[in-house]
């Protein structure tokens, strides 16, 4: 009987009665790892193949896509870059001094002869960014401040119209300003119980630029004319509750000024 002697590939003999792992295993394993790349490889190939002009379609598709977002996202920078810019231009107009009479200008110092023309060369300026701009940020405060212009002008109907847009489309903050001098277009169109609602609503929704106190202070003295007592009590609550504010040490001053 012929034995036969099993070695590994190292020389080690073998028990035959024993069982070994195969020492190919691992090497199998890689090889079908291997295997099983290269045939998705090659059915990918395949399918491009097959497919090419899906393919290069959907390539396409994506980069225009891509492209598109980046310049709108470029578009609408420059856009809101030049607004801004604009209404710096037109801020600058709007705060430049206005001459006083017997006082030299100064030399390169932009002055008006008076407050009316400095409004209208501004308005001008806030009327063009509105217009063009009128989607930005920049945009919605030019509105605002072409509202404001407007009343300067004593075209109330014109700074109505654009004020009543800026509470629609500029934001609670920008909305609330809108708001508060509407309020001063009220009064002056006799529209006095408008006025006071205005006031209320601004008093019962606060923001940044609009806070409760300088609401109830706008209130109260609209009461000082038609309800005195009402004007009152609102002094005396700013008083109490808001003592360390600006807005309750001018109610304690008012409350001094009422007795």
């Amino acid at each position: 009987m012929n034995i036969f002697l099993l070695r590994t590939p190292t020389g080690k003999l073998l028990d035959p009665q024993r069982t070994y792992s195969t020492p190919v295993d691992t090497q199998t394993r890689h090889a079908m790892k291997r295997d099983v790349l290269v045939d998705s490889a090659q059915s990918a190939l395949g399918w491009l193949e097959d497919h090419k002009t899906e393919a290069i379609l959907t390539v396409v598709i994506v980069v225009v896509v891509v492209a598109i977002g980046i310049g709108s996202s470029l578009f609408f920078q420059h856009r809101a870059d030049e607004a801004s810019a604009g209404i710096g231009a037109a801020m600058d107009i709007y705060s430049a001094p206005v001459a006083q009479p017997g006082v030299p200008a100064q030399p390169g110092l932009r002055t008006y002869p008076s407050a009316n023309a400095r409004a209208q060369a501004a308005n001008a300026e806030f009327v063009k960014i509105a217009d063009k701009f009128g989607s930005t940020d920049a945009g919605k405060q030019a509105l605002y401040f072409s509202g404001l212009t407007y009343m300067e002008m004593g075209k109330n109907a014109e700074a109505e119209s654009a004020l009543k847009k800026t509470v629609s489309d500029g934001g609670k903050n920008l909305a609330a300003l809108a708001e508060l001098a509407l309020v001063s277009i009220d009064e002056q169109s006799g529209r006095t119980s408008d006025a006071i609602e205005r006031l209320k609503r601004l008093a019962m929704h606060p923001t940044t630029t609009v806070p409760v106190g300088q609401a109830k202070l706008e209130l109260a003295g609209i009461y000082e004319k038609t309800n005195p007592e009402q004007a009152r009590k609102i002094y005396a609550q700013l008083k109490d509750k808001d003592s360390k504010t600006v807005a309750g040490q001018i109610a304690a001053s008012k409350l001094k000024g009422t007795k």
